[in-house]
């Protein structure tokens, strides 16, 4: 970040601790798109009747090369917003999104429809924790989790289940979305 990071508190005492949080936070976005001009964070407390509590909001203003990223929600229908944290949490969120989609937008990069798709056989279940390991033909283990496979068909999995899927990069290794079952009963594609 080129220049520092502005917090303020409204109607509501200045916290160290939340301060903390949003220099984590702030820092973060950094590794996501790392030509960020500024950033100013605004948290406020608006005042409530005491038997509807308060509901926090989190203003997040972004200056970028060509622009301005601008997050502010609403918390008014979402009462985990009482607690700061999880306001601070989905205000960053959003806002790691609206710099990733700049940051592509800045590379010239654009979605294809056409995803490539790979092979592989389910090696790895674990049905109550609800995720598996597939390994492909070369001998790479991808993640997948229960929501991944399509058709809702996780249940239908075995060990041995030769599966289709698409090949992503997650945080903490190769994991697979677009999961589906390759058979005689499923389809390919």
């Amino acid at each position: 970040m080129e220049s520092p990071l502005q917090i303020t508190f409204r109607d509501m005492d200045p916290s160290a601790a939340i301060e903390e949080r949003i220099r984590e936070k702030a820092t973060k976005l950094d590794t996501v798109y790392d030509r960020i001009m500024s950033c100013r964070v605004v948290i406020q407390a608006p005042h409530r009747h005491h038997h509807k509590g308060k509901l926090y909001n989190v203003h997040i203003d972004l200056t970028v090369p060509q622009g301005e990223l601008i997050v502010s929600r609403d918390p008014k229908d979402n009462h985990a917003h009482e607690d700061v944290y999880v306001a601070i949490r989905d205000a960053f969120r959003a806002a790691e999104r609206q710099l990733e989609d700049y940051a592509r937008r800045q590379r010239g990069l654009v979605k294809t429809h056409e995803t490539p798709q790979s092979l592989g056989k389910v090696t790895k279940l674990f049905p109550e924790e609800g995720y598996g390991i597939i390994t492909t033909p070369d001998g790479v283990d991808v993640y997948f989790h229960r929501h991944s496979v399509v058709e809702d068909a996780f249940s239908k999995l075995e060990v041995g289940s030769e599966v289709r899927f698409v090949l992503s990069m997650g945080e903490k290794g190769p994991q697979a979305s677009t999961v589906s079952i390759v058979g005689k009963h499923h389809p390919t594609r």
